[in-house]
């Protein structure tokens, strides 16, 4: 569903994108203030889903109208729309369908994205993202759901591949409609499309859908950043994506969480706050994630913004799936701030919150269902997710759970070499037979020797499994076992470690 690159089933890409002007009035306050960040280490939270619909047809993106109704609103790829409520499950007739207009065409064209009015409560009107017919052209249009007339507004021709289409779209804090699109297809960026301007691709837009500037059924925002470059695409607010399946924005704070799926090496995660957003390079394809992808795309008059996370198809992944900030009030105390994602392949939940130094905190807290394509929040900050195949509807939860292990490390580190021992303790209260660590190295690290164990190395990930001496550990005992690598200059330990796959407390 994300576009991935070599994942048999994924599904669609990034989509087109949008312009406009200053916004006609202030966004109001929303009403339903975010309650205080949690506190609780992410090591001790789990993520529980549970399924609530059925048969639904390859999901893609899901919007929740707050007009008292608790509805949900889930498009398909083929071109419709079904509602799902709490009380009465899912309806079997689309509210909307709109197939006569949408090529799905291969596995990643069709209904793309949604994104309801600000004033849907009053207007009834929303936004769809689509492949159209006959072309794929990748298309903005506005729904009235009064008449059911379809309006495009904006499309970005997308004839020579079928992936990489996008569709995400979102209003933002500021009432602008802000919407990402791929960088075109294929791989390795064919039509150089991340770091161009005169192009929507590889792009996320912002523009203004509540007016009309001349020839234009939207506005072009004054403050957008290439708006007076000659030659540049007004709409660009962003650019530098690869294929940014799924973003989101924080209510809180209006900064943006973009997951932009990888060529085949680093899936990423950008977070970037309001002041910084106008303009951001996100870097494809000189980069992929953190490393260079083609030089020649890559210049020294830019600044790039670089991602808060990254993982490599060695934990399993193949698609990162952007998920949103949680600003609800049930987990609140767990996972309140907390930016939670998936992907595509692995159904790894990642966790990510700002630690108040700059940096971030992250972990794996459990996993989603299969082939997740989306995540979407009620009014109140409740979260649900849906699935590709065989297409359902889960409703989040999180619970607290104490760690069953603990890590200690010590480390020495010289020159080009470092040394690392690291104890693990059974927290837990039953007897661990048999341990298998996972954690990723950080960059320019690469293991030489090691003990007490039986480690290999694959890209980032090392796995580490016990020896034949030490493979038991009982209830408040530990071993321990150690590595040497060689580095480039970043000596810094692990950022998060499993043992057979639940998250570990660490000390550093």
């Amino acid at each position: 569903m994300p576009g991935k690159r070599w994942a048999a089933s994924a599904l669609l890409a990034l989509s087109l994108a949008a312009a406009g002007a200053p916004p006609a009035q202030a966004a109001p306050a929303p009403e339903h203030p975010a309650p205080a960040k949690a506190t609780v280490p992410l090591e001790e939270i789990n993520t529980v889903t549970e399924q609530v619909a059925f048969g639904l047809r390859r999901p893609t993106a899901l919007a929740a109208p707050d007009d008292g109704t608790g509805r949900l609103f889930i498009t398909e790829k083929p071109g419709t729309v079904r509602v799902y409520h709490p009380d009465t499950g899912l309806e079997a007739t689309p509210i909307i369908d709109i197939t006569s207009s949408v090529d799905e065409s291969g596995n990643e064209r069709g209904l793309l994205g949604i994104a309801l009015s600000p004033g849907f409560a009053g207007d009834h009107e929303l936004y769809l993202t689509y492949t159209a017919l006959p072309d794929g052209a990748v298309t903005l249009a506005r729904y009235d759901m009064d008449d059911a007339s379809l309006v495009p507004l904006l499309s970005q021709e997308h004839a020579e591949n079928t992936n990489h289409n996008g569709g995400n779209i979102t209003f933002g804090t500021d009432g602008m409609l802000y919407m990402s699109i791929g960088d075109g297809g294929g791989s390795g960026d064919p039509f150089d499309s991340g770091q161009r301007l005169d192009t929507l691709l590889g792009k996320i837009l912002r523009i203004d859908v509540s007016r009309t500037c001349g020839d234009l059924p939207y506005c072009v925002p004054d403050d957008n950043p290439f708006v007076d470059v000659p030659g540049a695409r007004g709409e660009i607010w962003m650019y530098g994506g690869r294929n940014p399946w799924r973003f989101s924005v924080d209510r809180a704070d209006g900064s943006l969480w973009i997951a932009d799926v990888g060529q085949g090496r680093w899936e990423e995660i950008d977070h970037i706050k309001p002041d910084a957003q106008a303009g951001a390079n996100l870097g494809w394809s000189c980069y992929e994630g953190l490393e260079v992808f083609d030089e020649a795309q890559c210049r020294d008059d830019v600044t790039y913004t670089m991602p808060i996370f990254t993982y490599s198809p060695y934990t399993g992944g193949c698609a990162v799936i952007g998920g949103q900030v949680y600003r609800g009030r049930q987990y609140a105390d767990l996972v309140g701030g907390t930016y939670i994602a998936t992907d595509y392949c692995s159904s790894t939940v990642w966790a990510l919150r700002e630690n108040g130094s700059g940096g971030y905190d992250q972990a794996e807290i459990g996993q989603t269902p299969t082939q997740v394509t989306a995540f979407g929040a009620t009014p109140e900050g409740e979260l649900y997710v849906v699935n590709d195949l065989p297409g359902g509807l889960h409703r989040v939860s999180f619970e607290r759970a104490k760690p069953t292990c603990h890590i200690t490390y010590t480390k020495q580190a010289w020159g080009t070499g470092m040394s690392v021992d690291l104890t693990i303790t059974n927290t837990g209260d039953t007897p661990i037979d048999g341990w298998t660590l996972r954690f990723p190295l950080p960059q320019g690290q690469t293991v030489i020797s090691d003990w007490n164990t039986d480690l290999t190395q694959g890209g980032d990930m090392v796995t580490a499994t016990n020896a034949g001496h030490n493979a038991l550990i009982e209830p408040g005992k530990s071993v321990t076992m150690g590595y040497l690598v060689s580095h480039t200059g970043d000596t810094s330990l692990p950022a998060r470690i499993t043992l057979n796959r639940d998250a570990c407390s660490v000390t550093r």
